[in-house]
């Protein structure tokens, strides 16, 4: 374990690696062997991870046992190397089993690169929960036509809803009625589709706490004030809620149980930034599949194993509210 930990946590070559781990004492053996014991590592890193994962006091929401929950997200990383090309890592995990069970390298530019549920493949009952860049009609669409549901923070830009009859629905409206923090809402809504039918699901929204909503507010006029932007009335308004859109049957599903799934997606990109700054996790090497997801699951123990070690306990989402529970006030964040 030391020995492959020098090279996934260590950042050192191969070659290196096995020249500290013979100066050091700890082992004798090859740069061709370390390889093979590498790509053999896979299940023993995932184990690690996952029960450090299962240590770290994060809660399950319910869920009707036929669903498989899968998170999904995105993100840059670098080949080894000096030239340094960046490509994008496209990857999905499961809940509550920590498996990264589907994976994808692909160019940073071009035609269909970019995030999108499109990337992963879909089983009947797979649920599976990504933030906005995600939230497509056509993404949507390819989950549903797999039989499979989805959990989206919706993108306002991007998503046009109506309801089951009538007019389009009005999102701004709506959410303007959730005036207390903490008070949640769902409604039934449809998304037209481009080329012909419609998706059948409910929009979920919950108001942030005045210290979540000043926050992103802030976040937004510093960005804007960056690109030279005005800031629009109706995008000040939809950072004051976390809007979501879910295909998960109601009768199930109730909308505090959607919010509380979303929260466990936006905990998971919180792990993948730390270990982006905490292991180096930017930079995967674009070797063969079995190398690449061993080399994947050791950094995920090593964020893990530093931030026991820290002895983070928990790790919760910034919006801030409170879900009742069996009549009684439930504080998530």
């Amino acid at each position: 374990m030391r020995t492959l930990l020098l090279h996934i946590a260590g950042g050192y070559s191969l070659r290196e690696t096995v020249v500290l781990a013979k100066s050091s004492g700890i082992a004798d053996v090859s740069d061709v062997a370390l390889l093979k014991r590498l790509r053999r590592a896979e299940e023993w890193f995932k184990a690690l991870a996952g029960a450090l994962f299962r240590e770290s006091g994060m809660s399950i929401p319910r869920c009707a046992k036929q669903v498989r929950m899968r998170l999904v997200d995105g993100t840059i990383v670098k080949e080894p190397g000096k030239t340094g090309s960046q490509w994008r890592f496209h990857y999905r995990l499961q809940i509550p089993k920590l498996i990264c069970d589907s994976f994808k390298l692909l160019p940073v530019n071009g035609e269909g690169v970019g995030e999108s549920f499109e990337h992963f493949p879909v089983n009947k009952n797979d649920c599976v929960i990504g933030d906005r860049g995600y939230s497509t009609a056509r993404g949507i669409r390819y989950i549903t036509d797999q039989q499979g549901h989805v959990i989206v923070r919706v993108n306002t830009a991007a998503l046009k809803f109506h309801p089951y009859l009538g007019a389009p629905f009005d999102l701004l409206k709506a959410i303007g009625s959730l005036s207390v923090f903490g008070q949640l809402q769902e409604w039934s809504v449809v998304i037209p589709c481009p080329d012909s039918g419609h998706i059948e699901g409910g929009v979920c929204a919950i108001r942030k706490s005045e210290h979540a909503i000043q926050l992103a507010l802030k976040k937004l006029r510093r960005e804007a004030s960056k690109k030279q932007k005005i800031l629009q009335p109706e995008t000040l308004e939809y950072a004051q809620y976390v809007i979501v859109f879910t295909t998960l049957p109601v009768i199930s599903f109730q909308v505090a149980d959607v919010l509380e799934w979303y929260r466990v997606r936006w905990q998971m990109e919180l792990i993948f930034k730390r270990l982006k700054s905490l292991t180096g996790l930017g930079h995967l090497p674009k070797y063969d599949e079995a190398s690449s997801r061993a080399w994947l699951y050791g950094k995920l123990f090593i964020g893990l194993l530093t931030e026991k070690l820290l002895q983070y306990a928990t790790r919760i989402s910034p919006w801030g509210y409170l879900v009742a529970k069996n009549g009684c006030p439930k504080q998530l964040a």
